[in-house]
């Protein structure tokens, strides 16, 4: 039977001393509760809904999205992964009527590989731009990766962006409705004044009351929430929506991400509320938040990029999944076989079983699983197996995808362009219309045309009518000719 701890690690390092605390979650920090007996427990997702106020995902809401979209809900909306939002259902309003809206996420850059951890939020991005069929930004944060770390170099940083760009293109998203960006590369004209008027409505009191900064922190990290909430506003996208702030300023974002990244958006949002471009007020983002992929240390961690043994890389080889899991998967089994087979295991804490929850897709073999656990009919090694099947499944296909994507890809994903979506089918999407990288001519609402479509299409029946007129001239040449012979 698997036991709940890593023997030999206990041999080689000294038992630490207890110190009882409380969960954190915060964008740089994600640890569970610690008991008096050192024993840390699962994130306490319901706490941080009431925490951050936001609100839970329920039946009503998800029955809606299928409704209005005609998708079955992703298994992530349909088993809690993605369990919470800040108006989402505004969103769902704008679809229905035909108004337009955007998707985005991020990453930053500190590996040169992704764990499966961080291929979650682009997964269900990936759904959403599918489902919406809206455009998408996704912004590589290597300034952050710089400003928060104290040994990594800008060189480094930017090295890991195009590695990490094919991780993220390799998830399967669309080029047509996809603009990949570095901060560094990007940040200047409609996009550096997005950030400079987020930048002016926050306060340094502000900045430590919601990121804990204090004297000691350098102002480049204070500074970088007002880069990460600016993207969060479409005018910060000229060469997509168009250079007409009047318009873009109330397109809104939908921004899928771990809860730990809701202290910006917060911050974004209240800004948001206050902001308006001559007379037109800004859109708030709206989020959907999903749950953290648990290390293979069990409840209560996070997988993290800086050590190996917490977490299953996308490059990782079969036999890597298969002895990290062996070896270091936190199990909710019994000690003894026996015991097991007498009361069962604990799916609640079972890494095991947490990752079949996210990367299983069948719901009834999911739920067999979770009986036949929980029953004792299934031991860990069982259980284990299983999940190192799957993980090895989901990781070959995607290093056969990213195998495929080169540098020409890269640079079709990150180059400033127009998008193309098509949005709501039932409902035409009123956006403006960008032609060859620059802003032109807008779409107005569904059976009505703008002065400039007008005067074209006058122009073109004009164009027509001389056309006409010129055929027929001929023709009736053509008969004169021909009667005269």
């Amino acid at each position: 039977m698997g036991t709940n701890v890593n023997e030999a690690a206990l041999d080689e390092s000294p038992m630490p001393q207890v110190v009882a605390s409380k969960q954190t979650v915060d964008p740089y920090n994600v640890s569970g509760e610690v008991d008096e007996n050192g024993v840390v427990k699962a994130i306490d997702y319901n706490k941080l809904v009431d925490e951050f106020g936001t609100k839970k995902i329920d039946d009503e809401l998800l029955a809606r999205l299928e409704r209005l979209t005609g998708k079955r809900p992703h298994h992530f909306l349909r088993r809690g992964i993605v369990f919470s939002h800040r108006d989402l259902e505004l969103i769902l309003d704008r679809y229905e009527r035909g108004e337009p809206f955007f998707l985005y996420t991020g990453r930053g850059p500190s590996s040169d590989s992704v764990h499966v951890g961080h291929t979650i939020p682009f997964e269900f991005t990936k759904w959403l731009q599918d489902t919406f069929d809206v455009p998408l930004v996704i912004m590589l944060t290597d300034d952050e990766k710089y400003l928060f770390s104290d040994k990594r170099t800008i060189e480094e940083v930017q090295g890991y962006c195009n590695a990490n760009a094919k991780d993220i293109i390799a998830i399967g998203f669309d080029p047509d409705k996809t603009f990949i960006f570095s901060d560094f590369d990007y940040v200047g004209g409609a996009f550096y004044r997005n950030i400079v008027r987020l930048s002016k409505h926050i306060t340094l009191n502000q900045a430590r009351a919601i990121f804990g900064f204090n004297e000691s922190t350098n102002i480049g990290r204070i500074h970088f929430g007002s880069i990460q909430g600016a993207t969060s506003w479409a005018s910060s996208f000229p060469h997509i929506f168009g250079d007409d702030e009047k318009r873009t300023v109330g397109i809104p974002a939908l921004i899928p991400c771990a809860i730990d990244q809701d202290p910006y958006f917060r911050m974004t949002r209240d800004v948001s509320a206050r902001l308006k471009y001559q007379g037109v007020p800004y859109a708030k983002p709206s989020l959907i938040h999903s749950l953290f992929l648990p290390a293979l240390q069990g409840p209560g961690t996070k997988m993290s990029a800086s050590i190996d043994e917490s977490a299953i890389f996308m490059r990782d080889t079969p036999n890597q999944i298969k002895n990290k899991i062996n070896k270091y998967a936190f199990s909710g089994g019994k000690v003894s076989v026996e015991e097991h087979r007498a009361q069962g295991g604990d799916t609640n804490v079972d890494v095991s079983f947490q990752y079949l929850r996210f990367f299983l897709e069948d719901d009834e073999e999911l739920e067999k699983i979770r009986l036949a656990y929980e029953k004792g009919e299934m031991l860990t090694g069982e259980l284990k197996a299983i999940c190192i099947r799957e993980l090895q499944k989901y990781v070959a296909g995607f290093q056969e995808r990213r195998a495929k994507v080169d540098d020409k890809t890269v640079e079709l994903f990150m180059a400033k362009r127009p998008l193309k979506w098509v949005g709501n089918p039932r409902a035409p999407v009123v956006v403006p219309v960008v032609t060859n990288g620059e802003p032109g001519e807008e779409k107005e609402e569904q059976g009505k045309m703008s002065k400039n479509q007008l005067k074209k299409l006058e122009k073109q029946k004009q164009v027509e009518a001389k056309k006409a007129q010129k055929a027929k001239e001929k023709e009736e040449q053509g008969a004169v000719k021909a009667v005269a012979a």
